[in-house]
């Protein structure tokens, strides 16, 4: 059995952790509605710009189709990019993304297809680099606030990789912000552009749209933009949702550092109230010896 002040030492640890997971706490969640405002505000843009592409693309076929808007026709090559946190301490945040990949990837070699991986964040780099390190084609981290910066550099290397033949579909998977408790695991297809189908279509009230330049001219600039601001909408929610969970693990850190230290007080309670009734009786067996 642990001596007294063993325990003393025990109970006063608990109580610094949890002074530590009790500050993460409040600073998860002082941080948390400002990520969710952002995450949130950027979908309406997001989800007009794929309204406006999937009305354009309706008006394009053929050879004269933009490349990232149709692919290359085949499926052969898939580039799979996996954004996570930078940071951990956060539930199984990143470890729900990393799942979602690694059960993608290891279905399409089981498939036959050549996969590649491109990582945005640290813990991404860190899970998947054991079994799939030699797949890599690019490593980014996710930086303490997104960054259209962070979000230009990915794109371009989607894009480089894409138009040197190296990749045929690319998928991005990252966790969706619904709520505090709820962050949803999601893989978005990126290229070949994947048209929104509940997109609204544009109330044109009876007037006929004439484009100039081209449909196909206009999509060729707003399509590797629209990769862009996925990725960046994609960073968003991803911000989002790991001050979510840190929030809630950590109360729940909180939470379980306060039970164990009551269990721990009760124990060290106990334990004295022993010693001193073992002394007691020591000293009256003493005294009636004499």
């Amino acid at each position: 059995m642990a001596s007294l002040k063993e325990m003393r030492n025990r109970i006063g640890s608990v109580k610094a952790t949890q002074k530590i997971t009790k500050a993460m706490q409040m600073v998860a969640a002082a941080k948390l509605r400002r990520a969710q405002d952002a995450a949130q505000s950027a979908r309406p843009y997001a989800r007009r710009m794929a309204s406006v592409i999937a009305n354009l693309a309706g008006g394009v076929s053929g050879d004269a189709a933009p490349r990232l808007l149709v692919g290359t026709g085949s499926t052969t090559k898939q580039l799979v990019v996996v954004a996570t946190a930078d940071r951990g301490l956060a539930g199984g945040f990143n470890s729900s993304i990393v799942r979602m990949a690694r059960e993608r990837i290891s279905r399409l070699i089981a498939e036959g297809k050549d996969v590649r991986v491109l990582v945005l964040g640290k813990k991404a780099r860190d899970q998947l680099r054991r079994q799939y390190g030699d797949r890599f084609v690019g490593v980014f981290e996710a930086g303490g606030n997104p960054s259209m910066a962070t979000a230009e550099a990915v794109a371009a290397r989607i894009t480089e990789l894409f138009e040197t033949g190296e990749a045929d579909v690319v998928t991005l998977i990252y966790n969706q912000f619904r709520s505090v408790v709820s962050q949803v695991p999601t893989a978005a297809q990126l290229i070949p552009a994947q048209l929104e189908t509940g997109a609204a279509p544009i109330d044109l009230k009876g007037a006929a749209y004439e484009y100039e330049p081209s449909e196909e001219a206009i999509l060729e600039e707003l399509l590797p933009r629209n990769l862009k601001v996925q990725v960046f909408s994609a960073m968003l929610e991803n911000q989002a949702g790991f001050f979510a969970a840190q929030m809630t693990a950590m109360d729940n850190a909180t939470r379980n550092a306060g039970d164990m230290i009551a269990s721990l007080t009760l124990q060290y309670n106990r334990t004295r109230q022993a010693q001193i009734t073992k002394e007691l009786i020591e000293i009256i067996s003493g005294a009636e010896a004499l």
